[in-house]
């Protein structure tokens, strides 16, 4: 199995819209709750296009063998003195525990303190979300704080264990 990433452009909307549908039960518990138009083309199309326009987001796309299988992203992104960005990713139930995210996580940390310059990218998940701080220590990523209320997913306010990663450390 071969996984990158890359990129995201318009021409992957149709690709990500068709993923997102068949993927909205399963990714449910760990989204914000979603209009009905956010899993259409249009709907994708119109996201990606505000999230393209904005320099403060690097959105990616996962790729399992040529086929996108996810998304990545750095968010939030800070320039000057902070050089700081939050990262997210998702991943297809059907590649979903073998591997995909941990190596999307690598791949995206050696582009953040690569090629975009950042120093420090921090990452939160659920407490529940077992599975996403594994995938976040096997990376390097240290555990520094709880977040209590931190994000609205699945309905309600829910914590949030907050995780970074240092471009200095191993």
């Amino acid at each position: 199995m071969e996984i990158t990433i890359r990129a995201i452009t318009l021409d992957d909307v149709v690709e990500v819209a068709t993923l997102l549908r068949a993927n909205r039960e399963f990714l449910a518990p760990w989204d914000p709750i979603r209009s009905d138009d956010f899993y259409t083309d249009d709907g994708q199309r119109d996201v990606l296009a505000d999230v393209l326009s904005r320099d403060t987001n690097d959105p990616h796309v996962i790729l399992v063998d040529g086929r996108i299988a996810g998304r990545i992203n750095l968010n939030n992104i800070v320039r000057g003195p902070f050089l700081s960005a939050s990262l997210g990713y998702w991943v297809d139930k059907d590649v979903n525990g073998h591997g995909v995210a941990t190596t999307a996580v690598d791949l995206m940390l050696r582009y953040a303190f690569g090629p975009a310059g950042l120093h420090r990218v921090e990452a939160g998940t659920l407490v529940h979300n077992v599975a996403s701080q594994r995938v976040l220590e096997r990376n390097g990523f240290q555990r520094f704080g709880l977040a209590p209320r931190y994000l609205r997913i699945a309905g309600r306010w829910q914590d949030h264990i907050l995780f970074q990663r240092l471009a200095d450390e191993p």
